[in-house]
């Protein structure tokens, strides 16, 4: 049985480059990429530093687990 699909195929459909890509241009998606990674660093960061911020800091006159004392 021969294919039924090659028969009454229209021809290949020529698009220019603008047609194919949808009119979206390369500079777009590269801004979207930049600030997307700008927004990442500054989400990121402010996490980090709230975090750091916020959790108790040791007192600066005790021992430091597995630090050498000096001898009196």
């Amino acid at each position: 049985m021969p294919n039924d699909h090659t028969h009454g195929q229209q021809p290949s459909a020529h698009l220019s480059t603008e047609e194919a890509r949808s009119a979206t241009g390369l500079n777009v998606v590269r801004w979207i990429l930049a600030i997307s990674l700008v927004l990442a660093i500054l989400a990121l960061s402010a996490i980090w530093i709230t975090g750091a911020l916020s959790s108790p800091q040791p007192d600066k006159q005790s021992v430091v687990s597995g630090q050498a004392t000096s001898a009196p």
